[in-house]
């Protein structure tokens, strides 16, 4: 098992916890946390890291049925009470240091088709540092002998604190039935409000790429190139889930069941021996 590594560049500090499904323990600035933050040599869960790699899927597979070419693959359900399979499978393994320096760390995972997924992969991941400024990306590569499909995105959680803003553009939202699911998609235009009382759990499409977080300490921008956000949170949570990804929740079904495009919905069909990448930046300014 590798140990937690720790990032260091000018005002910003970031631990990582390889071991630990690849995640980010913890993301501070001068001290501050910028998302929910523990030393990574204190972080036992990756469910309570600040960020964690969605790979080869984000969000939820309906009821651990994967419906890909005709075939219908049952998976393992991964996040009870709920009947789904959730998040992918990264978040659940290992991931291999490649390299490391004082401000710059490259991992990687492989994985060789299973009950989890029925398709073989591997995924690098790298974390720099530069001037206020987290830089993340992720590459996948499909090391089957047929088409598979993937999805790729990041689930960081960041710090909500009293009187906290939260804005950004997009064109829609896939609303939601009780069991977590997406039933359709509804014109939306992004949120500009106070997370205070806000209450969300949806995928919004058509996103800006720039989401920005304000409160009384720091400016937060979390920014890319993918068109899909999942945004979580309610008044109770101390934490708001800020995802950029690269497809709608339970796309794949969607896929199977609406007869709608795999590009519509956003996921990536490799060839064997494709690769595809994305990249993600955090950055913090102080609040003025």
């Amino acid at each position: 098992m590798s140990t937690p590594l720790t990032l260091r560049h000018g005002a910003l500090r970031c631990d990582l916890c390889p071991a630990l499904g690849g995640a980010i323990a913890g993301l501070w600035w001068r001290d501050l946390p910028v998302m929910r933050s523990t030393p990574g040599a204190e972080l036992t869960s990756v469910r309570q890291s600040a960020s964690f790699p969605l790979v080869p899927f984000s969000n939820r597979i309906g009821h651990g049925q994967l419906q890909w070419d005709g075939t219908s693959h049952p998976l393992i359900r991964n996040f009870d009470p709920e009947p789904h399979t959730i998040h992918g499978i990264g978040w659940e393994r290992p991931w291999a240091v490649l390299e490391s320096t004082e401000n710059l760390a490259l991992l990687s995972m492989e994985h060789r088709a299973d009950a989890a997924w029925p398709f073989d992969f591997d995924c690098s991941q790298t974390f720099r540092l530069g001037d206020g400024t987290l830089d993340l990306g992720l590459s996948v590569t499909n090391q089957g002998a047929s088409p598979a499909p993937v999805g790729l995105g990041w689930h960081p959680y960041f710090v909500k604190r009293a009187g906290a803003t939260v804005q950004f553009a997009a064109t829609g939202r896939w609303e939601m039935a009780a069991d977590k699911l997406p039933t359709h998609r509804a014109p939306h235009a992004g949120l500009d409000q106070s997370t205070d009382t806000l209450t969300v759990d949806h995928c919004f499409d058509g996103w800006g790429g720039a989401l920005h977080l304000r409160d009384a300490l720091m400016h937060i921008t979390v920014s890319s190139a993918l068109s899909r956000l999942v945004v979580f949170t309610t008044p109770e949570r101390d934490n708001i889930a800020v995802e950029p990804v690269s497809h709608v929740n339970n796309a794949l079904n969607l896929m199977a069941t609406t007869g709608a495009s795999a590009d519509s919905l956003g996921v990536r069909v490799l060839q064997p021996g494709e690769s595809w990448s994305c990249s993600m930046q955090v950055t913090v300014e102080e609040q003025v």
